[in-house]
């Protein structure tokens, strides 16, 4: 086991009272590794409550006066300090034998065009047979299609815009690869949360992390486009299906972030 200290500071200037609905906290299926309270600090005179949606998430909804809001959190958190879980052997369930709450994941969404998309992929991966090896090659496809680039980052840009661009950031090679994994009847969620640089060099500045989930042998199964390969250390925060339903923060108003910290650091 190892300790992974998390939490962020997020800065916003609001040049009026202003609402904002966040996914800031640990997602519930992880929230008994929690080893120091995930308090959410809130300066600047706001104020907030929380609830739970239907996929798992603390949403926390803010309300901000005119000023400088600040929201802040500093805890540690209990790991398995393994690397993601493989299974070669995880199989492709037929549609029809799905649980119900399964299926709404092989849908399009506002990010993810199976309808665009779906040709294309059963061209590139349809001679795979089900199953893991099928996901293994989207994954290794859109790890190659996609080269990596904060520069270009676009919060608008969707799956199908990444295949034909061919650049983005790890909410694009997710967006891309759970598409394609839905268009071939797999069942795939967007995930957020915390994945430090454990393991691995170092490659500052920390941010948050977007992958994906595929279900197979009737459970989920996290996947990687960006790194693909399995890495330690991943604090789940919200999974959804794409990045509308996991936004870190929505504003109800203006609310412009001028001061952006994420740590996610293992504790020696």
């Amino acid at each position: 086991m190892i300790v992974i200290r998390a939490g962020y500071e997020l800065i916003y200037d609001c040049p009026l009272p202003v609402d904002m609905l966040m996914m800031i906290n640990v997602h519930r299926s992880r929230a008994a590794d929690l080893l120091t309270p995930e308090n959410i600090q809130l300066y600047g005179g706001a104020t907030a409550r929380t609830y739970d949606d239907r996929y798992g998430n603390v949403c926390t909804l803010v309300h901000a006066p005119a000023g400088r809001l600040v929201v802040a959190a500093d805890f540690t958190i209990a790991d398995s300090g393994l690397p993601d879980e493989v299974n070669p052997y995880a199989t492709q369930h037929e549609v029809v034998d799905l649980p119900e709450d399964v299926l709404t994941f092989l849908l399009g969404s506002r990010y993810c065009e199976t309808d665009r998309l779906s040709d294309t992929a059963w061209a590139l991966f349809g001679h795979i047979p089900p199953g893991w090896g099928r996901v293994q090659a989207i994954l290794d496809f859109v790890n190659r299609h996609i080269t990596f680039d904060y520069q270009l980052a676009r919060s608008t840009r969707s799956a199908w815009e990444a295949y034909q661009e061919g650049v983005g950031v790890c909410r694009d090679y997710a967006h891309l690869a759970l598409t394609f994994c839905r268009c071939m009847n797999i069942p795939a969620r967007y995930c957020t949360g915390y994945m430090g640089d454990i393991g691995v060099p170092l490659v500052p500045p920390m941010d948050f992390s977007g992958w994906f989930e595929a279900y197979m042998g009737g459970r989920w199964w996290t996947c990687d486009a960006r790194h693909n390969v399995p890495r330690i250390g991943r604090v789940l925060m919200a999974v959804g299906r794409d990045a509308t339903d996991v936004a870190i923060s929505n504003s109800f108003g203006a609310a412009i972030l001028n001061g952006f910290l994420v740590i996610s650091e293992e504790v020696t």
